[in-house]
């Protein structure tokens, strides 16, 4: 009895022996779950780094430009018109055609004869003396044109032999190679002011000989041009009966072309008479150009907000080569860059990472590390892209591009 007891024990204890193990292995297993249930809420509840794009504070060149849309137009153009009444002749002349000096344009016979009054007299003798006293005048300010070209060309010279023994710098002969240019054109465009003032002579000289009912008056008058370039536009094509002083022809030289731009009053206060200007997205090639001239006087414009805005015409010269702005033509739109300020070594940081705090100063979010710290910088010039940093960061640190409002200082943060 005491033999089967026994042996009815060990199974039994063998039995409990394996439960405590699966109980103890149980334990094991449900801690380990425990333990990695709570390292994952641990771990989910940790700051992630914030993701960023990051940039480097570097040196190179920063210019800052005013940047307006603007118009080729043909500098000086002139409006050809009927002398006299009479009968057109239908004009054969189509835009775009090359025409010289003296070539002619139109042509227009008299009408029935009419009796000539003294009134008529009169006023075509008094034109003709207008047209007289003009021409005098005219004169008078190319003789001054010419002596002020004469004098910028000796000016250039001087400060040529003075920068060659060291004496002026590069901004002298500069500016006085800008004014040489200026003055040539300016001799220029007198010059064709003389031109036309001859031709309106000589136009009111012929009304007063051909006038009705004096001897000649069955010919034909023959409109003749003032100067050589192209035919901009035809205004009268048909024939017809006009009367003196209607308009029948446009004319101008391409070649003596100029861009002209509107900017705001104030941006325009911050231009200087010779700044440089890049002009591109007109078609071709990028072009140069020189500010000839800020016009005195500013005009009220809607913007495509409804918004009045305060402008001024700029009008800038081309420099560049005219084989380079051949295809430019009048009327055409280009993008004018107005430099207002160059630097050729500063020290800047993309300008999206800048922004305002709560003083009114400027910051950004310098990368230390892993860590974004907060920085307060003085910023100098600045354009749309690119700002110049004068204090706060070194060349070669790293910032926020673009930060977010979830940056703060002493956030961590990963590179994007």
């Amino acid at each position: 009895m005491t033999t089967m007891t026994a042996m009815a024990e060990v199974p039994r204890s063998g039995r409990t022996r394996r439960r405590a193990v699966r109980r103890t292995v149980k334990r094991i297993v449900y801690g380990l779950l425990g333990a990695c249930g709570l390292a994952a809420m641990v771990i989910a509840w940790m700051p992630r780094p914030l993701p960023a794009e990051m940039a480097v504070v570097a040196r190179g060149p920063l210019r800052v430009t005013v940047d307006e849309d603007g118009q080729a137009r043909i500098r000086d153009r002139y409006v050809v018109a009927a002398p006299l009444a009479g009968s057109l002749a239908r004009i054969v002349r189509e835009p775009g055609d090359a025409i010289a000096r003296g070539d002619v344009l139109a042509r227009i016979a008299p009408v029935t004869p009419v009796l000539l009054d003294a009134r008529a007299r009169a006023t075509a003798t008094a034109r003709l003396e207008q047209a007289i006293a003009a021409e005098r005048q005219t004169r008078a300010q190319i003789e001054r044109a010419r002596v002020t070209a004469e004098y910028a060309k000796v000016d250039a010279r001087r400060t040529q032999v003075l920068f060659d023994k060291a004496v002026a710098t590069h901004h002298d002969i500069e500016q006085a190679d800008l004014a040489e240019r200026r003055a040539a054109h300016e001799l220029d465009a007198e010059t064709l002011a003389g031109r036309v003032a001859a031709y309106e002579v000589a136009m009111a000289r012929t009304a007063i000989e051909r006038a009705p009912g004096e001897r000649g008056g069955a010919g034909q008058l023959e409109v003749q041009s003032p100067i050589a370039g192209r035919v901009l536009k035809v205004l009268r094509q048909s024939e017809g009966v006009v009367t003196p002083g209607t308009p029948l022809v446009e004319v101008g030289d391409p070649a003596a072309l100029e861009i002209a731009v509107d900017v705001l009053t104030s941006d325009a206060a911050r231009i200087r008479v010779g700044a440089p200007v890049v002009i591109d997205r007109w078609g071709g090639a990028t072009l140069e150009g020189r500010v000839r001239r800020i016009e005195p006087s500013a005009f009220t414009r809607l913007s495509a907000l409804g918004v009045e805005e305060q402008r001024v015409n700029v009008l800038i010269d081309l420099t560049s080569p005219r084989a380079a702005w051949a295809t430019l033509a009048d009327g055409y739109r280009v993008e004018a860059h107005v430099v207002v300020w160059s630097g050729p070594e500063v020290l800047k940081v993309p300008a999206s990472a800048l922004f305002r705090r709560a003083d009114g100063g400027w910051a950004l979010f310098r990368v230390d590390g892993r860590v974004a710290r907060l920085t307060p910088v003085a910023i100098g010039q600045r354009t749309a892209i690119e700002v110049e940093i004068l204090e706060g960061v070194s060349a070669g640190d790293r910032v926020i591009a673009h930060p977010s409002d979830r940056v703060h200082d002493g956030a961590k943060v990963a590179e994007q």
